[in-house]
């Protein structure tokens, strides 16, 4: 089986003064290459700091994490980095893009992190492309719909061909059929480059689209 996340007896501790609190509480599980799943819990389930662990924004306390094939639990900062831009996309509700900068310049930010400069403008225009928005290259966010500018976001996501797009409620600013174009564009794009799918949700709508829904209560896995 091709496992492109493998988490095993993940664990996360913070410390809150002098109370020590377990965000994760032995977490494991397996995403295939080129799934959509999902990942529900209630508020204060370890959702996010699940999240936050899958996506390489954060390093589990102990226990084993395997991203494509590379073993990232005990990389420091800057290795994490590295990571994080080669091998994730990231979609956020509130999309994150820099309001003076155009939506070229949005997608082109993770290639200038990578250090890439030839083709860069050529890559981040196929990618706008990709997500329909070729003919708004030069548009700024405040220029843009709320659908737009999470299209935007998801054509930074995928320019850099990562192994996983994490979306964190990407409908959630959205309308529900604004919401429902930006689920089958993700889908779309999972089909076309095999691309994993994680996506964080409340959305039982959202949910119901994927292919499998992984379930977090008190820190541990059920799915």
């Amino acid at each position: 089986m091709d496992w492109v996340v493998e988490a095993k007896d993940m664990t996360k501790v913070y410390k809150m003064g002098v109370v020590d609190v377990q965000a994760l509480n032995g977490a494991s599980l397996k995403i295939k290459r080129g799934e959509v799943v999902a990942i529900m819990g209630p508020s204060g389930s370890g959702k996010s700091t699940l999240m936050n662990m899958l996506g390489c924004l954060d390093r589990p306390t102990s226990g084993e994490y395997i991203l494509d094939g590379e073993s990232v639990a005990t990389l420091n900062d800057d290795q994490l980095a590295i990571i994080r831009n080669h091998k994730v996309g990231f979609v956020f509700q509130s999309f994150n893009l820099l309001s003076r900068q155009t939506a070229l310049f949005n997608v082109e930010l993770p290639l200038r992190y990578s250090g890439i400069d030839q083709n860069r403008k050529a890559v981040a225009k196929a990618a706008l492309e990709a997500v329909g928005l070729g003919d708004r290259i030069t548009h700024r966010p405040t220029e843009l719909s709320g659908g737009q500018q999470q299209r935007v976001a998801i054509a930074r996501a995928i320019v850099n061909d990562p192994a996983i797009i994490m979306a964190d409620e990407p409908t959630g600013n959205l309308d529900s059929r604004v919401g429902k174009e930006i689920m089958v564009l993700l889908l779309n794009l999972n089909k076309q480059r095999g691309t994993t799918l994680i996506i964080v949700t409340h959305d039982p709508y959202v949910a119901d689209q994927t292919q499998r829904i992984i379930r977090i209560r008190d820190g541990v896995v059920e799915e």
